[in-house]
């Protein structure tokens, strides 16, 4: 339903989530990014992300989502530079999970990754264009806070 609904989406798309790695969420907003079409930005979890391309550089099987990520955050994505966990270490990593597509928003405790198509998950998807408008004003003032996410060689 994320997906589709990205895909619909005419104007505006706005996520803030730890990480992208659904394949058709990351396909959609690849696409998007390419077509420049519309505006779309986030803000990731950068060790996330950075330790995602890690785990596909060493898994030849996901490796063909790289070229996918690369483009997305090579648009308006910036990376909240968080601690990597650990035990004793602060927790401080990006954890918003919110997805806008124009006038729809979901948000809850899914993750836009394999397991998160997986796990049992909570998503609101509501239809209103002013909560829309809200979320996506304070999905790009997370995103001025952080630096343009970098990923690994």
């Amino acid at each position: 339903r994320i997906a589709g609904a990205i895909g619909r989406a005419k104007q505006r798309v706005r996520i803030c989530s730890p990480v992208i790695t659904a394949a058709p969420v990351l396909a959609t907003l690849a696409q998007l990014v390419a077509e420049d079409k519309l505006d779309v930005a986030g803000c990731l979890d950068a060790p996330q992300i950075q330790g995602v391309v890690y785990q596909w550089h060493e898994n030849g099987n996901v490796a063909w989502k790289l070229p996918l990520l690369e483009r997305v955050i090579a648009g308006r994505f910036t990376g909240k530079p968080s601690t990597p966990y650990g035990l004793g270490t602060v927790h401080d990593f990006m954890h918003a999970k919110i997805v806008v597509a124009d006038d729809v928003v979901f948000m809850g405790s899914f993750n836009l990754s394999r397991s998160g198509e997986q796990n049992a998950e909570n998503v609101l998807e509501i239809h209103d264009p002013a909560l829309a408008e809200h979320l996506s004003t304070y999905v790009d003032e997370v995103r001025r806070r952080y630096p343009p996410v970098q990923l690994p060689a």
